[in-house]
């Protein structure tokens, strides 16, 4: 990791700056792929199936008897701490609910809102190097809340033509409706057009490589709606002399191992606290399975020691993580001052790990600076607001005039004479 000592402000521009990626390559790539898919259906599917995850597959859908064997194949422990974490997702995506009120903005004038829940929704769950089985809870757990009528998740198989038994035991207890084994653009592709056997989704939910996130923001374009645009993940750390630097370094590290593109930024107040955890990630890596992944996220990762707290939290807001995490005395200070973060972990207790399994907060999360503009998911994130309203004649004499002039000063005639006839009625 690199090391700046007290940089300026003109300076901060390139400190925060995210791994550059070219996507223009991939560009041809998936819009091919998804072309094909949408011309061809199934077949395409399978093929690229065949193809890019050499699984040859006679049906994209999983079966029962496959979810059945699932449970057979995932210990009991594991399946205890998948039941543990979907509770508590459970529970605080539960407090989320929306409430509606009326409103009387005028005597005769009444307005609503009303939460519907979208009706078909799509999660992509990555397979690969770490099957994502906590995905499929914090994606499908807030789908089910909200009411969701169908959810469809697609997922890579194995070379054998198998899904990953967690990730289907993750998806009975969360209640996903259908489970297509499909992984990258083609199973993009297929949630945004339905196939055959893919339904065709609303919105798009899940993270991915570049090849999916490149997918996604194509058919957001014309086809379906997407959680969020994203890049690789990412975390900040905000620490102070008194911080556990064998913590930080572990969530320094946890996030490292994500992937090669991922990042991960410091920043203290203390030259001894980056000194310390500079040595104690050293220390840490070397014990890591998927060292030599995380050893390449640390190249695009640094340590910031800065003159306070304040330039620290301000350095943070500017970054804008996915992940913020304040290992300082002060914590519960400085969060009041957190403006742009996807998910802020507070105190030395609250690594990442925590929420990306099990406290229950949802770790699918805006990366790349997004957290700008985007919130994680969310329960909203599968409903939309319909309103309502409903006048008197008592309603009209109110707003009637207002309306007319209006609408006259836009040089919209018939909005104009639309509340005129209506005026006009109540007057007689």
């Amino acid at each position: 990791m690199i090391t700046i000592k007290y940089p300026k402000r003109e300076e901060w521009a390139s400190i925060i700056e995210r791994p550059h990626l070219d996507v223009s390559q991939l560009t041809a790539t998936v819009k091919t792929v998804l072309d094909d898919v949408k011309a061809r259906g199934d077949e395409a599917v399978r093929e690229y199936e065949l193809k890019f995850d050499k699984a040859e597959l006679a049906s994209l859908a999983v079966s029962k008897e496959e979810i059945d064997e699932a449970e057979n194949l995932v210990d009991a422990q594991l399946k205890e701490a998948i039941r543990l974490a979907h509770s508590n997702i459970k529970s605080f995506h539960e407090a989320q609910r929306f409430s509606e009120v009326r409103v009387e903005t005028q005597p005769g004038v009444v307005c609503w809102q009303k939460s519907v829940a979208i009706e078909r929704v799509g999660l992509y769950i990555p397979g690969g190097t770490a099957p994502l089985f906590s995905t499929v809870l914090m994606l499908a757990t807030p789908a089910k809340i909200a009411g969701c009528k169908e959810i469809v998740l697609c997922t890579p198989p194995g070379r054998d033509g198998k899904v990953n038994p967690a990730i289907l035991v993750a998806a009975r207890i969360a209640g996903v409706s259908k489970i297509f084994k499909a992984g990258g653009v083609q199973a993009i592709g297929a949630m945004a057009y339905g196939t055959e056997s893919v339904p065709k989704v609303y919105k798009i939910f899940g993270p991915g490589n570049q090849y999916v996130m490149a997918a996604k923001q194509h058919v957001s374009l014309h086809d379906v709606a997407i959680d969020m645009p994203a890049g690789p993940s990412e975390v900040c750390v905000i620490a102070d002399a008194n911080a556990n630097a064998e913590f930080v370094a572990a969530d320094l590290l946890s996030q490292a191992e994500h992937g090669i593109d991922s990042q991960v930024l410091m920043i203290t107040t203390s030259e001894t606290m980056a000194s310390a955890v500079e040595n104690e990630v050293r220390r840490q890596l070397e014990l890591l399975p998927r060292r030599d992944m995380a050893a390449k996220a640390l190249d695009n990762s640094k340590i910031v020691v800065v003159a306070s707290e304040e330039e620290a939290i301000e350095l943070s807001n500017t970054y804008a993580p996915e992940h913020l995490i304040l290992q300082t005395d002060n914590y519960e200070e400085l969060a009041q001052k957190v403006v742009n973060a996807g998910s802020v972990f507070l105190g030395k207790y609250a690594c990442e790990s925590a929420g990306d399994y099990a406290s229950g907060t949802n770790h699918t999360l805006p990366t790349h600076g997004y957290a700008t503009a985007y919130s994680g998911v969310n329960l909203d994130s599968y409903c939309r607001k319909i309103t309502f309203q409903h006048l008197t004649e008592e309603g009209i004499r109110r707003i009637g005039p207002a309306v007319e002039a209006m609408a006259a000063a836009e040089s919209l005639d018939a909005h104009k004479q639309a509340m005129t006839v209506r005026i006009k009625e109540v007057e007689r």
